[in-house]
């Protein structure tokens, strides 16, 4: 009898997660089933999972890879997005924030963790508050900043705000870092080692698994950034991806969007950072197991 309640239990269970998983995989599904559909039967050709006719004409158009003409009568606007420039924009974008960030919040979470400094305590205190702010609120006085500062439509002035650290990484890779066995740092100064070659030598090497956590979390955060780079990145040499999406869709001269050319782009701009988390979902899985993390 208990074994009949446990497999009933474990079915629901698989029911529930088959539910999950199909409530969150569907829009993407349904991105990608409109960016392969004609404009044409764009209303008429909607009661499948897929399109009877598909086609990669919207991503060809899209890419600027065909000529005005062909655009039109494919059904799009013609409008197309420099899209190789705008996602190499958008991977600096994302690689100097979660470089930099990473390493400084690694940096000042092993200090909070392990160094004795005056205030330490309310330091800590002050960034762990910071958590309760929204970022809207910081949104005018980092434009006025970054606007005295002269960097408007730079790439410095995009990722000034937040290359430096953000509050939940400090107080994550803290909470890490205080997990640490002190018995290898110990033997590490008999070998005379200080501070910083403790951090370079034991402290980053055993925390490989919540550096790329914090890496990865990171760059998806930043990939998926819309309003501070409009705000700041408004000239299409620093435009980003995201931003592009937007210009894009007030391209179309029609009442409605061109949502085939719009669900191409949009499908395109998703397809490095999937793949950025299957490669590097392995590796963090790998990291976890080698830091001793169940």
């Amino acid at each position: 009898m208990r074994r009949k309640n446990f497999s009933a239990s474990r079915a629901f269970a698989w029911v529930v997660m088959i539910v999950f998983l199909v409530v969150t995989v569907f829009p993407f599904w349904w991105m990608i089933r409109t960016a392969l559909t004609p404009a044409a039967d764009l209303y008429t050709d909607n009661a499948t999972l897929l399109p009877h006719d598909p086609t990669f004409i919207n991503f060809t158009r899209v890419l600027g890879l065909t000529t005005e003409a062909q655009a039109r009568a494919a059904g799009g606007s013609g409008a197309h997005i420099n899209f190789a420039r705008y996602l190499l924009n958008s991977a600096i974008y994302c690689g100097l924030i979660a470089g930099f960030q990473t390493l400084f919040c690694a940096m000042a979470g092993y200090a909070f963790a392990r160094l004795r400094f005056p205030g330490r305590d309310t330091v800590f205190a002050i960034l762990i508050a910071a958590l309760m702010v929204p970022p809207i609120f910081t949104l005018l006085p980092n434009f006025i900043l970054v606007k005295d500062l002269g960097l408007i439509n730079t790439m410095g002035g995009m990722v000034a705000p937040t290359i430096l650290m953000t509050p939940f990484a400090v107080f994550f890779l803290r909470q890490f870092f205080l997990s640490l066995p002190r018995d290898v740092e110990e033997a590490a100064i008999l070998d005379g080692n200080g501070p910083w070659g403790i951090f370079w030598r034991i402290a980053l090497p055993m925390s490989r698994g919540p550096l790329i956590t914090i890496g990865l979390t990171t760059i998806v955060w930043a990939w998926k950034d819309f309003l501070w780079p409009l705000l700041v990145g408004r000239g299409e040499e620093n435009r980003l991806v995201t931003v592009a999406l937007g210009v894009f869709r007030q391209q179309s001269p029609n009442t409605a969007p061109d949502w085939t050319g719009l669900m191409a782009a949009s499908t395109l701009s998703v397809l490095p950072v999937l793949i950025l988390l299957v490669v590097m979902g392995k590796r963090l899985v790998q990291s976890l197991n080698f830091t001793g993390s169940k």
